[in-house]
């Protein structure tokens, strides 16, 4: 019996070497020797803009000093600090790599060399962007090696992102202003060809504003009207005194003739496909298109001062909520953490494998 507790202790010593002491060796020399100091420097931003609302919480707090988040820019700046763009811009002359290829820095934390796509990995560990979806705020997160790597590529990464937001702001700018400016374009040529259409109508039918000479007419066809209820009257007059008088047939050729000047104007006017008033639909019809036309060019400028103004002023911009920090001390490895960490995994997995083995040997024997 003794012979098979002795050898049942020896088996949990070496459970206990092999899922405690080991472990907690390796962490020890590790965390105590291997593992290289990691400054972490961090800036916060949002990505504003004047003409969205703000959302609850802090946003409310940020609305109210004028704040309000764009989300669609903000993924687009977090895009571009997560690309592969962004890590060849800061790796221009091979700056962010040698950052991270000193011999100082510990062979399991430094970048060994390898592909861009073995650089872009190491990269991605080591920045890392995260939004609230609350506040809108972004927190762009660097570790390095160095205080001084950390907080340059966390201020490039960030002057980056405002180029980029900045760049989608102007090419929206540009778009609005083009647009606006072809339309007033299309306007001015619809404008001008009703004007020429107009113009060449009154060449053509020898008319300049058909409803103005027909008032015109009518007033000169009254006005003879009046004449003959003159002349009439003198006639019915002279036939009824004087039925002899010469004057007679002076006045009756004068009555005839003004019957007949104004059956001609009445013509003019209501006769046949050369009558004004045929002449006044196809006039009303190009002066309408003129009219029309014109009103879209006063719309289409209207519309183009208000691109220009919204261009004047920047629509979505981002602001920086804290600069980047220049660490002065490492936040990481946390070596103790790390090595108690371990030790209490360990511990556990001590445990389970020590019942495993007790019930092994219970249905053993």
């Amino acid at each position: 019996m003794a012979i098979r507790l002795s050898s049942y202790f020896k088996k949990v010593d070496r459970l206990f070497a092999i899922f405690v002491i080991l472990p907690v060796l390796v962490s020890t020399i590790y965390f105590g020797v291997i593992a290289s100091d990691v400054y972490i420097s961090e800036s916060r931003y949002v990505v504003r803009s004047p003409d969205k609302a703000a959302t609850s919480g802090l946003g409310l707090v940020l609305a109210s000093a004028g704040f309000a988040s764009a989300g669609e820019e903000a993924h687009a700046a977090k895009s571009f600090v997560e690309s592969r763009g962004a890590l060849a811009a800061i790796n221009k002359n091979g700056a962010f790599e040698k950052a991270f290829v000193r011999g100082d820095i510990s062979i399991i934390d430094r970048f060994n060399g390898g592909s861009f796509e073995d650089l872009f990995k190491y990269y991605m560990n080591r920045v890392r962007v995260d939004s609230d979806v609350v506040t809108s705020i972004s927190t762009l997160t660097v570790r390095a090696y160095t205080a001084e790597d950390a907080y340059r590529i966390n201020t490039q990464l960030l002057d980056m992102a405002e180029q980029t937001i900045n760049q989608m702001n102007l090419r929206g700018r540009e778009d609005m202003i083009r647009f606006a400016q072809v339309e007033v374009n299309e306007a001015q040529d619809r404008a001008r060809q009703a004007g020429l259409a107009l113009a060449a109508y009154r060449n053509r039918e020898g008319v300049i504003d058909p409803e103005l000479q027909a008032t015109t007419q009518m007033a000169m066809i009254s006005k003879l009207q009046d004449e003959i209820i003159v002349t009439r009257t003198q006639l019915s007059q002279l036939r009824t005194l004087t039925p002899l008088n010469p004057q007679i047939k002076s006045l009756e050729d004068r009555n005839a003739s003004l019957e007949q000047e104004i059956q001609k104007m009445m013509g003019t006017l209501t006769g046949g496909n050369r009558s004004l008033a045929a002449s006044a639909v196809q006039y009303q019809k190009y002066f309408l298109e003129q009219e029309l036309s014109e009103k879209q060019v006063a719309a289409a400028l209207a519309s183009l001062q208000d691109a220009q103004n919204e261009a004047r002023r920047q629509q979505v911009y981002v602001e920086r909520i804290s600069l980047p920090n220049k660490p002065d001390a490492p936040l990481e490895p946390r070596r103790l953490r790390g090595i108690l960490a371990t030790l209490a995994l360990g511990l556990v997995a001590w445990g389970i494998a020590s019942m495993l083995v007790a019930g092994i040997k219970e249905h053993a024997q």
